[in-house]
């Protein structure tokens, strides 16, 4: 808005530099430079630039009336800063005019050539071989052959020609030149990358290309050129395509979604497009043959362990009642499992030696890398058993397992992949008793949670564990905790009443993945244990039985599938070696 007789006013203590202001005496700017932006200065009969007269001692708020206030112009000195900062001023808003006036252009130029596009059509030619339908992990040499050398044409039909395929997956990768655009299409099973050329990649479908795009591909197989890299070292040159679902872009593109930036939370909330990435599609891979190396393990070791299938809704504590999801059970107080132990046990006397690969659940509000509110719990009772055979077992079938997944040489390459340092363990593991470890803490100068030097009886925190692994880098057996901290169903030690025949096994980088022990097997001893922890032991009947029906000495342990992942595959949380983590206040999506 124009000021009156051509004058600006300012006024840097009760001025506003915004479109409430006008340059009149009633509303001045705050400062010189948003005047000359809003009345800018001419040559000739310019405006003149008014601001208050500053009185010795005034200040803000000094209750001096407007109506008293004196207007006087500017100093030279003042209206040449100013001049000079709204010449740049001027010159930064010339560049933005430009650059807008380019980018408006470009975008004509774009929908002109989308327009374009959208008149070329593509078609499968009846001539060529017909296409066999292959996953993109397909390298049989019966149906597959590689061609070599190079093809003057965008579809050559010569003699020695490649395998004519047709493939199915989405865009994981792409990247177009001029005239040519080469896309990886990945289907869960492999990587394959495609080239596509001449009028190919002059469709609107092409022009539009985003990620996570779903085609149907058709072409033939060739090498890749040397001294060129695709998945596989092969590649297929496209004769035609068709979109299947075509992935949302801009603003919504997967990759602005998903950055690997994004917040923790973000990517937590979008577990569903994470999963889609080579990182975390590899860690699930590993995890399946992890499984599979499990349950291959248990039936080939002897003697063999059978697998049973717990149930997850029980009415019986196992870890403690802190740590327990409850539950309305048609009218009952019900829970679910944190472990399937107890049930494991009952199996003994009629299945042999047992396993089972279940969930379990602690209601624990712990924030650590290492915890989870839901967890893959492998877990194996054995029967007729002493403690020194329970550790020869666990180190056996820890050690196997992994032999077993790195046989694999996919699942080996992913490991290879995700943690370059994993090695296989030693064996035997060092084994440690839980008093030396309290002197090796103490020798070392490593606190326990309140900053105290360990003594017999803490429970070694999690952050003073790992450190200890990491130092002495090989898994550990650490043994025979005391009693007061462990769970009441574990059997002493005849020789030192003050602990358990108990076992947790650490490893680098994560620390407990195991913990294992004796069980009970004498009545009166195991009924003075519920009475030692304030636990009815009416509800474990069932359990209790097994005591009173032909006792037997026995034991088992429960290994953490997402902490062993963790381990192989050099993951810093537990959280990226479940398919959809649930924790503390995580239970989406």
């Amino acid at each position: 808005m124009a000021a009156t007789n051509k004058s600006v006013h300012f006024d840097e203590e009760l001025g506003k530099d915004d479109l409430t202001a006008d340059g009149s005496q009633q509303k001045p700017y705050k400062t010189l430079l948003f005047a000359h932006i809003q009345h800018p200065p001419t040559t000739s009969d310019g405006p003149r630039y008014l601001t208050v007269k500053k009185e010795p001692g005034a200040h803000q708020g000094s209750g001096v009336s407007e109506v008293h206030r004196e207007w006087v112009p500017a100093t030279k000195t003042a209206l040449k800063k100013a001049g000079n900062l709204y010449d740049q001023h001027k010159r930064k808003q010339a560049k933005g005019d430009e650059l807008a006036i380019r980018e408006r252009q470009e975008a004509e130029r774009r929908q002109q050539s989308l327009e374009e596009a959208k008149k070329v059509q593509i078609h499968q030619d009846p001539n060529l071989p017909k296409a066999v339908k292959i996953r993109l992990n397909e390298k049989d040499p019966s149906l597959l052959k590689l061609r070599s050398g190079k093809s003057e044409e965008d579809v050559d039909s010569s003699e020695g020609r490649g395998s004519r395929v047709r493939v199915t997956g989405r865009v994981h990768r792409l990247r177009a030149q001029k005239d040519v655009i080469f896309l990886t299409l990945q289907d869960g099973y492999g990587l394959l990358q495609c080239v596509l050329t001449g009028d190919l990649t002059k469709t609107y479908d092409a022009m539009t290309m985003t990620l996570e795009t779903s085609l149907e591909v058709y072409g033939e197989m060739w090498e890749v050129p040397p001294k060129q890299h695709a998945p596989d070292d092969r590649e297929l040159h496209a004769d035609y395509y068709t979109v299947i679902g075509k992935a949302a872009g801009d603003k919504e593109a997967i990759t602005t979604r998903v950055s690997p930036d994004a917040d923790p939370q973000t990517l937590y909330d979008n577990r569903h497009l994470v999963l889609r990435g080579e990182i975390s599609s590899s860690v699930m891979k590993v995890r399946a043959a992890l499984l599979r190396a499990f349950r291959q393990t248990y039936e080939e070791i002897t003697p063999s362990c059978l697998e049973v299938t717990p149930p997850c809704m029980v009415q019986t504590q196992v870890e403690g009642g802190a740590t327990l999801f409850a539950f309305d059970y048609y009218g009952q107080k019900a829970y679910l499992t944190q472990s399937s132990q107890l049930y494991l046990e009952t199996c003994l006397p009629s299945l042999g030696n047992v396993f089972c690969v279940a969930p379990s659940f602690r209601a624990e509000k712990s924030q650590t890398r290492r915890h989870l509110s839901e967890y893959t719990h492998i877990e194996a009772e054995l029967d007729f058993i002493t403690f020194d055979h329970l550790l020869d077992h666990l180190e056996l079938v820890m050690c196997r397992v992994i032999e077993i997944a790195l046989k694999n040489p996919h699942t080996a390459k992913l490991v290879q992949d995700l943690n370059p340092k994993f090695q296989v363990p030693e064996r035997p593991f060092k084994r440690m008793k839980y008093a030396d470890a309290i002197e090796w803490l103490v020798e070392r100068d490593i606190k326990n949670t309140e900053g105290l030097p360990h003594k017999f009886g803490d429970d070694i925190a999690e952050a003073a564990e790992r450190k200890m692994t990491d130092i002495i880098n090989r898994p550990i057996f650490l043994t025979h905790f005391p009693t007061e901290i462990k769970a009441f169903y574990m059997k002493k030690d005849p020789h030192d009443p003050r602990v358990t025949e108990s076992v947790d096994c650490l490893v680098p980088g994560v620390g407990e993945i195991v913990g294992g022990s004796m069980r009970m097997d004498d009545y009166e001893e195991l009924m003075e244990a519920y009475k030692r922890v304030a636990i009815d032991p009416t509800p474990y009947y069932w359990y209790t039985d097994q005591r009173k029906y032909g006792t037997s000495p026995h034991g088992g342990y429960g290994l953490g599938l997402e902490r062993f992942l963790a381990w192989m595959c050099g993951r810093y949380t537990v959280k990226e070696c479940s398919l959809y983590p649930r924790f503390t206040d995580r239970c989406t999506p």
